[in-house]
C-alpha cells in the first residue's frame, strides 16, 4: 500500500545557490506555484504549515514535520493524513552536483497508508505537474540570481 512520485530537472545553478532559494521558506509566494505559501523553518524537528495547491484539485493546507536537512543536499518532511497509517507522506528534495557546476533536482513523494490504492491515482494527477511547474519556478529563480551575479 504505497506508492511514489518523482521527478527531476537540471539546474544551471550551484547546489549552494538552489538550496538558498529552496530553503527559504518564506519567499516560496514570489515564485513557487505549487507551494504557495509556507510558514516554518527549514530545521529538523520543526513543523510546517504549508498552502499547497495541485495542478487539479483544490488548495490544500498541510502541517508536516521536517525530518531531515542537509544543506545543500537534502530537504525532507513528513506529514499525515489525520491518523497515522492512513496516508502518510514523506516530500524529499535532493540536489546532486552535476557536470558543469550545476544541479540535478530530484522532487519525490512517497505515499504510504490505507488510503494510497483509493487514491493513488488522484495523486498522480494532481501531484506531478505541480511538481514540474514548482521545478521550472525554482530553475528560474535560481538560474536568474546566478547570471545576474556574473553579468
Amino acid at each position: 500500500m504505497s506508492t511514489t512520485l518523482a521527478t527531476e530537472i537540471d539546474i544551471a545553478a550551484p547546489p549552494q545557490r538552489v538550496w538558498q532559494v529552496l530553503s527559504d521558506l518564506t519567499a516560496y509566494p514570489e515564485w513557487n506555484p505549487f507551494i504557495v505559501q509556507a510558514t516554518g523553518r527549514a530545521v529538523v524537528g520543526d513543523r510546517l504549515t504549508l498552502r499547497m495547491q495541485p495542478a487539479s484539485g483544490k488548495e490544500r493546507i498541510l502541517r508536516p514535520t521536517v525530518t531531515e536537512v542537509r544543506a545543500g543536499e537534502t530537504l525532507r518532511w513528513v506529514g499525515h493524513l489525520r491518523v497515522r497509517g492512513l496516508m502518510d507522506v514523506e516530500h524529499s528534495f535532493l540536489l546532486e552536483p552535476i557536470r558543469g557546476g550545476g544541479t540535478r533536482l530530484v522532487q519525490r513523494e512517497d505515499f504510504r497508508g490505507l488510503l494510497v490504492p483509493l487514491v493513488a491515482r488522484t495523486l498522480e494527477r494532481g501531484r506531478l505537474p505541480a511538481f514540474a511547474r514548482m521545478n521550472e519556478a525554482l530553475k528560474r529563480r535560481a538560474e536568474e540570481s546566478v547570471s545576474s551575479q556574473r553579468g
